[in-house]
């Protein structure tokens, strides 16, 4: 079908929609039903038979794979299918933990999936951009990633950048009007937008004709297919550790191997023994557990309204040591509401509440109706994209806070969405965070045309040439101008936001040109318009401080305003400096880097600032996180070491540039991700602590044992089992560790920090090295005193081995000691050491399986000599504090 020839109406009746109510719910779930989900196919998956098998490939493990089947070969079939059983276990372990990590991104990629503004049942709602059908009635403005294709029936000074699709990188503007043309290219079809593209510029309406692989990205979407994980610098980095410990463990396993034989031991049962040793040392699936305490960790900050888009800016979060947050909206509650008016050098004062239409207007005490007044709040009401719509008994804004307040105000005058539609809006220059500034050409009844601008008032009071008294209008002065000064200051100094309004009236044949538009104009007004502050924000803050995190305001309002704000959330000292967007103009990276350390306040900034801001700071050597919403914001975003977006007032562009989606476009969830950022980093070093302290044990103690020409202290299923209950489920329970309290109280991590850093290896090695010892002191005990009965002494070590682990395990929780935390406040860990103790009392009274474990039935006395020496690492260490 070609959409491109068809008019409005046409479409309407081939689609069976109307522009103006859209599709029904009713409607657009049958079709949704019928013709899919709007989305594009996915590639294809990895089928779970080979994910499970994959698990299997390690060159270590095959090689014990084929030991044991030398050895069922052999006759020694009860280990064969014991060590086969236990692999197989280890594999499912290795499955599961994939598919979860799997899982949890798959999840993360969908809650940071676009949504769509769409008209149904007669009211814009936001949807999930996947649930679009042909026949929806869509919107798009600056910053949106383009939902599906559309034709488009109202644009507004609309350009599309289509580079996805057609490969051209330079924005092509985009009409409403019918294309008679026959087999046109999609770069030339004007009047349609196309699934993928980016709206640069102005705003448009469409009706959706073509979704997920109907679409002309559809067409061409196996070469958009992107199955690949990127791994996170610190998976790269423990990737390259595993490789360096495979070395180190494949070594002293050899060495093992060698002094057993040497010592006499039977070359198969050492080749076996060793074998098991190197596959329970060499921790393999280091990288795959981490994945997981990632996604897991990720799953919590979800919970707290923040969504990772980037695993690795979870590394990241944890060093932050600047946030630069905007104010409106994040600091802010970004619930508008008109407190103060400014017209005819007077100012009235505006009563009520949030969005509540119910409200007055004052002026010495006394209620006021003035025309001036009632015309000002028309024209705020037309140059306005934003609705306001009553649900559940309460009134909510659909669109822009800031413009959802100038139309509540228009309310509170009784000027009702009948009075504004007696205007048509015939031209539009959108607004945009460089211009600071919307203009709406708007015709009445009579075809009178005019101007109406608002915005920024520095930026308007550049283009004014008159200004308005009561009914007429004559040049400005100096001193109008100075008196209009004086109440921007007051205002600001009240933490009021400022809005300007001008006007003129056009000829309704001038042509329509941008620049001569917003020229010599008249002005008419000052809107002062309360945002007040988040109430957590203020702590938030403080905890940041303490945190050793800088917190600074970035925003485009007026510096006194600004200062105000930050002075209530104590985020700026007595000797703070606020630095304006022109004084940043003027200076260089270098001259901002010198001063950058004394400023909290940005004020007047535009996105280019930001990005300079931003790199003046990582030029002092901090990690920098940067918020932004806009399209603008996106290289600042991006030049930021973590990029934070806003989910609720965030165009797609910041979004895609982002690290962090915040849901609730809250500063205190930036304080929130930080702490759980490092926090999962904190848990992390935990398991990987566990886990190879525990394997430097298990090495140490056939080490020694082959030095000291003893027989073999432990297994190989002993070995293997050993690595499958104490080294899986702790390990993936301390990565659900909860904070430690004095995690926001310790300066930000170095991010060139080593994962050993701290006293990390130290702490590896000593744990490790004391484990060893005491396994093979308890071993000797019982070996000595019963030499005949070498499997009641390798019982004791492999118990021994088992339990200091899973007292070990304990430690880990604290950088301290053992005694700093509460054992009981993790239960998913206390759970992991009942079932692994639980499973070692299996395999040492449960009958049928002490043939396969070589284990025997323990007394109570060879317990009190296995828990007094298993305490023995994690006490001594506990009081020594090392």
């Amino acid at each position: 079908m070609k959409w491109y020839q068809l008019d409005a109406e046409d479409i309407e009746g081939k689609l069976n929609v109307s522009k103006d109510n859209g599709l029904s719910s009713e409607d657009a779930e049958k079709r949704l039903e019928q013709f899919g989900a709007n989305v594009l196919n996915d590639g294809k998956k990895t089928p779970l038979l080979l994910v499970f098998l994959k698990q299997f490939q390690d060159f270590m493990v095959l090689v014990l794979l084929a030991a044991t089947l030398l050895s069922g070969l052999l006759g020694e079939y009860v280990d064969a299918i014991a060590i086969m059983i236990i692999v197989m276990v280890n594999g499912l372990i290795g499955f599961f933990q994939e598919q979860k990590a799997e899982k949890s991104l798959s999840k993360l990629k969908e809650l940071s999936a676009p949504m769509a503004s769409v008209r149904r049942d007669g009211h814009w709602v936001k949807i999930p951009s996947a649930n679009l059908v042909v026949g929806d009635v869509i919107k798009v403005t600056s910053g949106d990633r383009v939902s599906a294709d559309i034709r488009i029936i109202h644009s507004s000074s609309l350009e599309i950048e289509e580079s996805a699709l057609t490969g051209e990188s330079l924005p092509a503007d985009k009409y409403a009007y019918t294309m008679q043309h026959q087999d046109l290219e999609a770069q030339d079809q004007k009047n349609m937008a196309f699934m993928g593209t980016l709206v640069t510029r102005g705003s448009g309406t469409g009706i959706v004709v073509g979704t997920g692989m109907k679409t002309a990205m559809g067409q061409i979407a196996e070469l958009l297919v992107n199955t690949e994980q990127v791994a996170t610098p610190l998976e790269r980095r423990l990737a390259q550790l595993g490789k360096i410990l495979i070395v180190i463990a494949l070594i002293l396993t050899a060495f093992v191997v060698v002094i057993g034989v040497v010592q006499g031991h039977p070359l198969y049962s050492m080749f076996l023994a060793g074998v098991s040793l190197a596959v329970a040392a060499i921790p393999e699936g280091l990288p795959a557990i981490v994945t997981v305490a990632l996604s897991l960790g990720v799953q919590r900050m979800i919970k707290k309204k923040a969504i990772v888009r980037k695993l690795s800016a979870v590394e990241t979060l944890g060093s932050a040591s600047v946030i630069c947050s905007d104010k409106t909206g994040t600091m802010t509650e970004n619930q508008m509401t008109v407190k103060e008016i400014y017209l005819n050098h007077e100012a009235f004062f505006v009563t009520g509440e949030g969005y509540d239409t119910t409200g007055s207007f004052m002026q010495n005490k006394k209620e006021v109706a003035d025309p001036s007044l009632n015309k000002l709040l028309l024209y705020g009401a037309l140059c306005n994209h934003s609705s306001l719509n009553r649900k559940k008994g309460k009134w909510e804004i659909d669109g822009d806070p800031t413009e959802g307040a100038l139309l509540v105000a228009a309310r509170k005058a009784n000027i009702t969405i009948e009075e504004t539609d007696r205007f048509k809006i015939v031209h539009e220059i959108p607004f945009d965070s460089d211009r600071k500034r919307m203009t709406v050409v708007v015709e009445d009844e009579k075809s009178n045309r005019y101007v109406i601008t608002k915005g920024a008032p520095d930026v308007l009071m550049s283009r004014t040439t008159f200004i308005q008294e009561q009914d007429s209008k004559r040049a400005i002065r100096a001193k109008d101008q100075n008196k209009i000064d004086q109440a921007i200051n007051q205002m600001a100094g009240q933490a009021l936001r400022t809005i300007a309004v001008c006007i003129k009236s056009i000829r309704p044949d001038q042509v329509l040109e941008d620049v001569l538009l917003e020229k010599d104009m008249t002005f008419i007004g000052l809107y002062g318009i309360i945002d007040p502050p988040r109430k957590e924000v203020k702590q938030a803050i403080a905890e940041c401080k303490q945190a050793g995190i800088k917190t600074v305001m970035i925003t485009g309002d007026h510096a006194k305003t600004a200062h105000a704000i930050a002075k209530q959330l104590d985020l700026i000292p007595a000797n703070g400096k606020v630095l304006e967007g022109h004084q940043i103009s003027k200076m260089n990276e270098d001259q901002l880097s010198e001063v950058i350390e004394e400023v909290y306040v940005f004020a007047r900034v535009t996105p280019e600032h930001k990005l300079k801001i931003v790199k003046a700071f990582q030029k002092k050597g901090h990690v920098v996180a940067m918020t932004g919403d806009g399209v603008n914001d996106a290289p600042a975003i991006k030049a930021s070491d973590i990029g934070i977006s806003m989910g609720l007032s965030g165009t797609d562009v910041a979004k895609e540039a982002s690290a962090l989606v915040l849901l609730d476009d809250n500063f205190a969830t930036i304080k929130s991700a930080i702490q759980e950022g490092r926090n999962i980093y904190e848990n992390i070093r935990k398991f990987i602590r566990y886990l190879l302290a525990s394997n430097v044990g298990e090495i140490l103690v056939m080490l020694f044992a082959m030095l000291l020409g003893l027989p073999l202290p432990l297994t190989p299923v002993q070995i293997l089992w050993v690595n499958l209950v104490t080294d899986g489920l702790p390990a993936m329970a301390l990565g659900l560790d909860q904070s430690e309290a004095n995690v926001m109280k310790n300066k930000p991590r170095n991010p060139k920090e080593g994962v050993f850093a701290r006293g990390l290896g130290f702490k590896i090695i000593s744990r490790g090295l004391l484990i060893g010892i005491i396994t093979l002191l308890a071993f000797m005990l019982a070996y000595k005193g019963n030499p005949d009965h070498l499997q009641y002494a390798q019982t004791i070590a492999f118990t021994t081995l088992v339990m200091a682990q899973l007292i070990h395990v304990f430690d880990c929780r604290s950088e301290v000691s053992v005694f700093a935390r509460n054992p009981f406040q993790n239960l998913y860990l206390v759970g992991a050491v009942i079932s692994s103790v639980l499973l070692l009392l299996v395999v040492i009274y449960f009958e049928p399986l002490q043939d396969v474990f070589h284990t025997v039935d323990l007394a109570m006395r060879d317990w009190i000599l296995i828990l007094a020496f298993s305490a023995i690492p994690t006490l001594f260490f506990g009081f020594s504090k090392k």
